[in-house]
């Protein structure tokens, strides 16, 4: 009941709670402007902060991003998992939705099931942590809930082990550069 709740959230604009390996998460449809206004706009965060991608697999995130050798190469052992990459954008989506001056996206496979089967029945999702901006972020649908209650269209149940930022990785840039330290301890 609560991913037919959630993929009907989706298509309608809403936004969607959603547990992930690290932790729990807001999303939304990434090609609908609106939703992605109103996830901004829910969360109190600053527009220069733009958010990333959750998909399935790498290979659904082809139609939106560049998927590079180098691409291919990082994720074999780390995805699904706490790694993100920057990647360039191949087609342009709503503002906030990566950096748009710069052509980039974040993308990620988080390795929990039930966020993985909402992304391969609806396509990849922008996601960002489920708190207000400034707070820490949600690591279980109860704590997302006592913070947004009901301004949110649906949450999935769930849990998020992790409980920490994943690692973010620039590969647009060579060398490529660690944005952010996480669970992923890459060097270049």
């Amino acid at each position: 009941m609560h991913l037919e709740e959630a993929l009907a959230a989706v298509r309608d604009g809403g936004i969607v709670g959603v547990p992930t390996d690290t932790v729990y998460g807001l999303a939304v449809d990434p090609l609908q402007p609106g939703a992605v206004r109103a996830l901004f706009d829910l969360k109190g965060r600053p527009r220069r902060k733009p958010i990333g991608l959750l998909g399935d697999t790498l290979d659904h995130f082809g139609s939106l991003v560049e998927i590079t050798p180098l691409v291919r190469e990082l994720v074999v052992g780390h995805w699904p998992g706490p790694l993100t990459l920057v990647v360039r954008s191949r087609v342009p989506l709503p503002e906030w939705v990566g950096d748009h001056r710069r052509q980039t996206v974040a993308i990620r496979v988080p390795d929990h099931a039930l966020a993985r089967e909402l992304f391969s029945l609806v396509g990849p999702l922008a996601v960002t942590s489920a708190n207000p901006s400034g707070q820490a972020p949600a690591v279980s649908r109860e704590e997302a809930v006592a913070f947004f209650k009901g301004a949110v269209s649906a949450y999935l149940p769930g849990s998020c082990p992790g409980g920490t930022a994943s690692t973010v990785v620039d590969v647009t840039v060579d060398p490529p550069r660690v944005l952010r330290e996480g669970p992923v301890d890459i060097a270049f």
